[in-house]
């Protein structure tokens, strides 16, 4: 295209030239020279010109493309920050993320990771003694850049490790497959922070440990500790595989069944069955407190939410006698009632569900089984009220094994007397029993000697009728070699 230009260009030029020397004798000289440099000035000024509608057009080639990759980052930063809406595969944004995050770090309270076991005292009042982590981007053998006063007043200044009095868990941390990091493994008991500095903390325990977690922080297989301010909560997400979704066959999405097994590989099989059974259609035998119903709203309803009394979960719970919250936190605002359009879906617990049914808001979709969540703090408290009832009922057996024990000895002594008689018996009986061996033992050896020979007859059958076969075979053979030799003749 460029050539092309230039050829016509040079047409031009000349053509222009042939027109002037044509109109030479009717022109004056200065109309002819302005005209010739006009000419040469628009040939000269055409390549800073076009020069320039070169560069315009790759700039402009660029900022289409910068437009471009605008809309592209934009789109890849909202989907990070939000997530793909048009994917139901798709990972949450980063916002959700971060939400769900921030709940689950509400719910945990404080928490201090990677405490290292210092030392440990189970004589008398039982002290453990943790670390602080130490920092991996300091280097030990540099100089400091403060002086060391400067460094004693800053960490002076620095707040204790954890709050002194107060009440902790403590949980043991392990590596897990898949996972970059520590994570708790094993729960090591309830305990007292009794001295905290801000690299060392004391704790001393709130009731006795027991046996298995005494073992694991004296083995040195909790040498690693994470501390939390709260028990973690139950919960059925947790054990729901990622990416799955609520379905009709469970109101959660797919158990991770991988995860369950490995997490609760040394409790009995029905409970596990139960974490595996999560969400799942019921079965006619579970128990009424697993059983969830899923409703469909047939007409529109409202239902009343907010107690109109306000006063705080300290002056008498949550909620009030009809279940309605009292707690300003807990209440929805506004009118204080729930409306539910016709169409939802629901999954509520079956008397609430019969409820609305016999109302005739509602019918009947599907029974779920909802394994009923664990409160840790009461379940680890009744366990060791258990342990303890336990140990107290331990005791009493022992008692009665031994009045039993006694009650044994006085009968054998009893039975003493006719010992003679019994060893006579049992002296009989043993004969009687070695005579009844050996006729045995040689009955079993002539059933084996038949039981050979017959084998082994029946082989020396089966191996005359291979060399017969074998004879036969060969006179054959020898009977076509002869035909053959005669027919050759």
């Amino acid at each position: 295209m460029q050539y092309a230009l230039l050829a016509f260009l040079i047409v031009l030029v000349l053509a222009q030239a042939f027109l002037l020397w044509k109109a030479k004798d009717s022109w004056r000289w200065y109309p002819m020279v302005a005209i010739i440099t006009t000419t040469i000035l628009a040939v000269v000024f055409l390549f800073p010109l076009a020069g320039a509608l070169k560069s315009r057009a790759a700039w402009h080639q660029i900022k289409e493309e910068l437009e471009e990759r605008l809309v592209k980052v934009e789109a890849e930063q909202a989907e990070l920050r939000y997530g793909d809406p048009n994917s139901p595969l798709a990972e949450d944004g980063v916002l959700p993320m971060a939400q769900r995050l921030a709940k689950l770090g509400t719910e945990a309270g404080r928490r201090w990771r990677g405490l290292r076991l210092t030392n440990q005292n189970f004589g008398g009042q039982t002290s453990i003694v943790l670390s602080a982590p130490v920092d991996a981007n300091q280097v030990e053998g540099l100089p400091e850049d403060a002086p060391a006063d400067a460094q004693a007043a800053a960490a002076a200044a620095r707040p204790p490790l954890i709050p002194n009095g107060m009440v902790v868990y403590g949980f043991a941390e392990g590596q897990q497959p898949n996972v970059d990091r520590m994570i708790p493994t094993f729960y090591l008991g309830e305990f007292r922070v009794t001295a905290s500095t801000p690299d060392q903390v004391t704790l001393t325990t709130t009731g006795p440990l027991l046996p298995r977690q005494q073992q694991a922080i004296t083995s040195g297989q909790a040498s690693s500790w994470s501390v939390y301010e709260l028990l973690p909560l139950d919960g059925h997400e947790p054990f729901i595989a990622e990416g799955s979704q609520p379905d009709d066959d469970n109101v959660f999405g797919r158990i991770d069944d991988e995860l369950v097994n490995r997490i609760l590989s040394g409790v009995s099989d029905a409970t596990r069955q139960n974490y595996l059974r999560d969400g799942s259609r019921s079965l006619d035998d579970d128990r009424p407190l697993t059983r969830w119903v899923k409703i469909e709203i047939t007409k529109s309803h409202t239902i009343d939410v907010d107690s109109p009394d306000q006063r705080g979960a300290l002056d008498g719970g949550f909620f009030d006698g009809s279940g309605r919250a009292v707690d300003s936190r807990l209440q929805a605002g506004g009118e204080g009632k729930v409306k539910f359009d016709k169409g939802e879906l629901l999954v509520l617990k079956e008397e609430a569900a019969n409820a609305l049914q016999q109302e005739g808001v509602a019918r009947l979709v599907d029974t779920y089984y909802l394994r009923p969540l664990n409160d840790y703090r009461f379940v680890l408290r009744r366990i060791r009220l258990r342990l303890a009832e336990l140990e107290t009922r331990t005791e009493e057996l022992n008692f009665e094994r031994d009045i039993l024990q006694r009650a044994i000895d006085a009968t054998v002594k009893m039975l003493g007397e006719y010992q003679t008689d019994k060893l006579k018996l049992e002296q009989d009986l043993a004969q009687t029993e070695t005579e009844r061996k050996a006729i045995q033992d040689y009955n079993e050896k002539l059933r084996a000697t038949v039981k050979a020979t017959r084998e082994k007859l029946v082989g020396l059958y089966r191996s005359n009728q291979s060399l017969e076969n074998e004879l036969e075979q060969i006179h054959l053979d020898i009977k076509s070699n002869m035909d053959s030799l005669t027919s050759t003749r």
